[in-house]
């Protein structure tokens, strides 16, 4: 039987946060945080070992994989700080043009450091996340 990787915890995110070694990374993480809590309303919760999610959703796919997954979610990883954003669309597209200096794949989103993005475009594009994930798959 297939068992999902990410799953919500009852890790402290903050001790997680307080784990991360580079000072600026885990300062952006906090910031992060702030960010994420206030734009989604949802308080945050630790998926697997080291993703910070916030809400969440159950899906099922026509293969008959089902699980759950956070609304939208960061991690403060070594190399860049992964986003967890809405999967590719025009209008995720249409946000990131004035987004700042970031990379990205389908589902995901990276930056060197916050000072590198708008903060205001980011809390548009968790605001799109959420709002795409709740009509995908509602209550």
């Amino acid at each position: 039987m297939y068992e999902p990787k990410m799953k919500e915890t009852d890790n402290s995110v903050i001790e997680f946060i307080e784990s991360v070694g580079n000072e600026k990374k885990k300062a952006d993480a906090y910031q992060l945080l702030e960010i994420f809590e206030e734009v989604t309303g949802y308080d945050a919760k630790l998926w697997g070992p080291s993703i910070i999610g916030f809400g969440s959703y159950h899906y099922k796919y026509a293969s008959g994989h089902e699980g759950d997954a956070p609304l939208a979610a960061f991690s403060p990883r070594k190399a860049k700080i992964s986003l967890y954003l809405a999967y590719e669309s025009e209008e995720r597209e249409k946000l990131l043009e004035n987004f700042g200096k970031h990379t990205k794949s389908k589902a995901c989103i990276y930056v060197n450091k916050l000072s590198d993005i708008d903060t205001n475009v980011l809390k548009e594009l968790i605001k799109h996340t959420v709002e795409t994930y709740q009509d995908l798959y509602p209550e």
